[in-house]
């Protein structure tokens, strides 16, 4: 429950842990209260693309770059057609935005969808503690009738979790649509929507590529049946041990040996069609400048991430699938997390990060090119 409120730089607020750690600060957007997963996310830039990804649906951001918000707000970079995050947490929210592009400030749209957050937090102590005792339940609440500190508490931990937690069909498209090609069309696609990000089809738009955007809930018989040359899934939020319908659409996408590319939770889909399980991290992997090394190349990339789960594949040998031989194409330098799987005998792959570059970085474009050539291997 939120209450809209301009100008809530002096309204107390008070963000609190499941554990019990507590922080005070001041209302930042609407004033509330709002629960969620506690997670931080290391970009410095791009914190529009961030609140409008469907993938932090129920998740409560911490920022850990102090100054948000210096660039405003525009109506080009969304990602999607509203903001997702639960929560909003921020050390120092910049007073008056300073961007040819802007055409609002922050705080005004965090109040106008109805986002509850805070500001005046120590970020850094906060991240620390994540990263020390994990991601958990936290609660933010705001306003004159501040409950006490136990009943905050208590209402915190009756908030669900995310382990256990299906989400994609509640972010999801509800209907089928099309994002035509740029250009000459070369292939069609059907992109099964867990949480799609508006510049992944953007970015295979761009390579002649017509993508069906279809519902989380899609068939594998509504995938077939706009006559694909490749399939993707996309990213989204939630537990993907959860995921059983994906992961039997992926499946029958497999038996086909059509194209494939999944990216984000489409490559925790992957894992568990191949056979292999999905683990919670400690506090998870959120931001635009995580360094993952591509196995098949040897090159290193900054990427993209926004998730808390991992698939449990092993990193130091080539595995028997139902669908063939896969191994790990891809590894997090920070934490040897599996960031990537192949499948040797078939053409299909995935990788645990956001290659589309919203808002950045672009080391990972290549992958898109990958995907091509994939679908014109098959078809020659």
């Amino acid at each position: 429950m939120t209450t809209s409120t301009r100008g809530t730089a002096k309204i107390p607020a008070v963000l609190v842990l499941e554990d019990g750690r507590t922080f005070r600060g001041r209302a930042y957007g609407a004033v509330g209260e709002t629960f969620g997963e506690a997670v931080f996310s290391t970009g410095m830039t791009g914190y529009q693309e961030t609140l409008t990804d469907p993938s932090y649906h129920r998740q409560v951001v911490v920022m850990t770059a102090p100054h948000i918000g210096n660039t405003g707000v525009n109506d080009e970079d969304p990602e999607s057609q509203r903001i997702w995050v639960s929560g909003y947490v921020v050390r120092d929210p910049a007073r008056m935005p300073s961007n040819w592009r802007s055409v609002r400030s922050l705080d005004e749209e965090l109040v106008a969808q109805h986002v509850v957050g805070i500001s005046g937090v120590d970020t850094r102590a906060l991240t620390r503690h994540l990263r020390e005792r994990g991601a958990m339940r936290v609660g933010i609440f705001s306003g004159e009738a501040l409950p006490d500190a136990g009943t905050m508490l208590a209402k915190v931990r009756q908030a669900p979790e995310m382990q256990g937690a299906n989400l994609s069909a509640e972010v999801a498209t509800k209907e089928a649509y099309v994002v035509p090609a740029i250009g000459t069309k070369k292939f069609t696609v059907a992109a099964i929507d867990l949480g799609i990000k508006g510049m992944t089809p953007h970015r295979m738009a761009e390579r002649g590529i017509e993508v069906h955007v279809l519902p989380a809930t899609a068939t594998v018989e509504d995938v077939y049946a706009v006559e694909p040359d490749g399939v993707f899934f996309s990213n989204g939020p939630g537990d993907p041990a959860t995921a059983d319908h994906p992961v039997s659409v992926m499946r029958g996408v497999l038996e086909r040996k059509t194209p494939l590319f999944g990216i984000c939770f489409g490559n925790q889909i992957l894992g568990r069609a191949l056979g292999f399980g999905t683990y919670k991290l400690k506090y998870g992997h959120r931001g635009i400048n995580q360094p993952v090394q591509d196995r098949t190349t040897g090159k290193v990339e900054v990427t993209a991430h926004n998730h808390g789960f991992a698939v449990d594949a092993p990193l130091d040998k080539v595995s028997e699938t139902p669908f063939g031989r896969a191994e790990v194409s891809h590894v997090c330098l920070n934490d040897n997390v599996v960031e990537g799987l192949q499948l040797l005998d078939q053409p299909a792959f995935s990788v645990q990060y956001h290659p589309e570059a919203a808002a950045g970085p672009h080391d990972a474009a290549y992958l898109f090119d990958r995907f091509v050539s994939l679908m014109e291997g098959q078809r020659a």
